[in-house]
């Protein structure tokens, strides 16, 4: 064996690969309303409940780092205090008329480069770059989050927004148009993951 490749599996070695927890995890999507009826209206706030995702990297430096995320959006929520009925309602519209997800069950993340600044011993202040696919257009994305490490768990919090119709997504309207949402989402994340091979407790 020569000694590059030893060099470059003993690296592939020292890498660290953690699973996101969705247990202690949170996924947020929060939409704006407009319009002239606006004030009647409310901003809804959307909760992931089905996602994945892993990351990886060499402990101490967060080099060679990656991320990937997965979310079913036919898991969406809504977790406003609102009657059942416009609980209902707004879900149907997001799932069936604005995200569709019979046609697109999922929504995928995935770093292309990812930037630590370290802040601490254990903290860092990241950006992360990637592709955003959503409603089946693939489009670039940043991300700036603070990450912390202890012991064998990983926790990320941070947020982003994405543009409706950068997607190919047109931002539904409601009481024939009189209020409609924005086309900017805010997104927002607080994410706890656990190094592959412990277990919790």
């Amino acid at each position: 064996m020569s000694e590059g490749m030893g060099a470059r599996m003993a690296t592939q070695e020292a890498i660290a690969h953690y699973q996101i927890d969705p247990a202690l995890s949170r996924f947020t999507i929060r939409a704006f309303a407009t319009g002239l009826l606006s004030a009647f209206g409310h901003d809804p706030t959307i909760a992931a409940r089905q996602y994945e995702g892993e990351a990886a990297f060499v402990p101490g430096t967060l080099d060679q780092a990656y991320l990937r995320m997965r979310l079913q959006p036919g898991s969406f929520e809504v977790v406003d205090d609102v009657s059942e009925k416009d609980k209902h309602d707004i879900e149907t519209k997001m799932k069936q008329e604005v995200l569709e997800t019979s046609r697109f069950p999922e929504i995928v993340f995935e770093s292309a480069n990812i930037q630590p600044t370290r802040m601490g011993d254990a903290n860092y202040s990241v950006k992360i770059t990637g592709n955003l696919t959503l409603h089946g257009a693939t489009r670039n994305l940043t991300i700036y989050c603070q990450l912390s490490l202890n012991g064998e768990t990983l926790h990320s919090a941070g947020e982003f927004s994405v543009r409706q119709t950068d997607f190919g997504i047109k931002p539904p309207t409601v009481a024939g148009g009189a209020m409609k949402v924005k086309d900017e989402l805010k997104c927002s994340f607080d994410i706890t993951a656990r190094k592959q091979g412990t277990k919790a407790g």
